[in-house]
């Protein structure tokens, strides 16, 4: 069972930048295993050289500097996509198909499904506190 968690983890090597009250700031590299890795197609982290990680965490024992392994299930991973991607993707193309089977102007369902999105994230950021519990990165030394 300790295999198949380890093959359901997604790993990161990274230095805390900084330790402030209850969050950990880690910067993360690019690693060659971004390639394997089943969701690096649609993970930010595997877009860039380095990423800044906001981790919540007290940093009791942890110092700036510090080399560590930032980790994640493939669960959590698949969830922030449909939450940043796959929901907007589907809330876009649902307004514009209703406004054009109403009979709206093509202007008009543009405009729709843009503010429908704008909104739709605004919901997200007003929730980030109730999100980023579901959605979390955990912090283990080296």
């Amino acid at each position: 069972m300790a295999n198949k968690e380890r093959n359901n983890t997604i790993r990161h090597a990274g230095i805390i930048d900084s330790i402030a009250e209850g969050h950990v700031r880690v910067r993360i590299m690019q690693a060659a295993a971004c390639a394997g890795c089943q969701v690096a197609s649609r993970c930010s982290a595997s877009e860039a050289k380095e990423k800044i990680v906001d981790v919540v965490s007290d940093g009791q024992g942890l110092q700036v500097g510090q080399h560590v392994v930032v980790t994640t299930t493939t669960g959590v991973a698949r969830m922030a996509v449909v939450l940043g991607f796959g929901v907007p993707l589907t809330l876009l193309v649902a307004v514009v198909l209703a406004a054009s089977l109403a009979g709206w102007p093509e202007e008009v369902a543009a405009l729709g499904a843009i503010a429908s999105i704008v909104v739709y994230y605004a919901g997200l950021w007003i929730m980030r506190g109730h999100v980023s519990k579901k959605v979390a990165f955990r912090i283990e030394g080296l």
